[in-house]
């Protein structure tokens, strides 16, 4: 008895901070995902009529011969994608026990994420 509280008291808890990045990723990636949400929302707000072309116009937005409409919403959407991999990674890693099938989930939530990162990228991009 005397040892398990010695080493309790004495245990210099300073952890391998895993989830740290995880933690800040989540947090940057939601704050990137809300800027870009206000500007769609005043974009759209301040347009005089909303038909395709208006809204093609917001995501082929050019400064200069940068297309500064569909890298923003390309990080957007890769922002969208980690927050989202983050999450339902948790999800399977918490409530998943056996170790088989978490891996298979997981497999599976990459693939679609990656999947649909590709699908986005293929529609932003041919605008």
């Amino acid at each position: 008895m005397a040892n398990r509280e010695r080493i309790g008291v004495n245990r210099l808890v300073v952890g391998a901070h895993y989830g740290t990045l995880d933690f800040l990723a989540q947090r940057v990636t939601a704050v990137i995902m809300a800027i870009y949400t206000v500007v769609i929302i005043g974009g759209i707000l301040f347009s005089s009529e909303l038909n395709f072309e208006t809204w093609r116009g917001l995501f082929s937005f050019t400064v200069g011969s940068l297309p500064l409409g569909q890298l923003l919403a390309t990080l957007f959407f890769l922002s969208l994608s980690w927050h989202a991999w983050i999450g339902v990674r948790d999800i399977w890693m918490d409530y998943v026990k056996p170790a088989g099938l978490r891996l298979f989930l997981q497999v599976l939530t990459l693939l679609w994420l990656v999947a649909s990162v590709v699908f986005f990228a293929k529609i932003i991009w041919s605008l």
